[in-house]
């Protein structure tokens, strides 16, 4: 009989680490040769921003999950020349949204992205518009001249959702 039990516990352990919180699942963004891997299924959406001195569409495909809101955006600079200023400006300003008071910056170069110095991986703690602390995880890169953000926002983000993440960032 305690061996029944202790085999349905487990078997019932089992099956609650199998009910993942975090589904994840390779997404292609859209119009670009970009595929992520998402924990969830992502909206998409769209807004005209100034970038690079002038205007673009700005696409973001964002979900929630776990916790934590993950988002991957790009936009199409149409001035493959100013690449590096534009993600140099792109992290200064979600920097500055987050009232970050200091960041921790590495390269970051997904496969068949562009060698800039600009492309980097940015980790940063700040504050959500309503004050709460939120942890950030960001990285900037281009190709051709498209300009992309991948970025985790969450209360406490753990390292293995953030390596998942953005080492599922591949250009086809």
């Amino acid at each position: 009989m305690l061996r029944t039990l202790a085999a349905m516990a487990l078997l019932g352990a089992g099956m609650l680490a199998c009910s993942p919180t975090l589904n994840w699942r390779e997404v292609r963004v859209e119009s670009t040769p970009l595929t992520a891997m998402m924990p969830c299924k992502p909206d998409t959406a769209a807004r005209e921003v100034p970038m690079g001195g002038r205007k673009v569409s700005l696409t973001a495909l964002s979900c929630e999950a776990g916790g934590a809101t993950f988002a991957v955006l790009f936009a199409n600079t149409g001035d493959a020349a100013r690449l590096g200023e534009v993600l140099a400006q792109w992290k200064t300003a979600t920097l500055g949204n987050l009232r970050a008071a200091g960041a921790r910056e590495t390269p970051f170069r997904p496969a068949g992205a562009l060698a800039l110095p600009q492309s980097l991986h940015v980790v940063a703690a700040g504050q959500r518009p309503d004050g709460s602390k939120v942890e950030s995880h960001a990285a900037y890169f281009a190709q051709g001249s498209h300009v992309y953000q991948a970025v985790i926002y969450a209360a406490q983000l753990r390292p293995d959702v953030a390596e998942s993440f953005f080492s599922g960032l591949k250009f086809q």
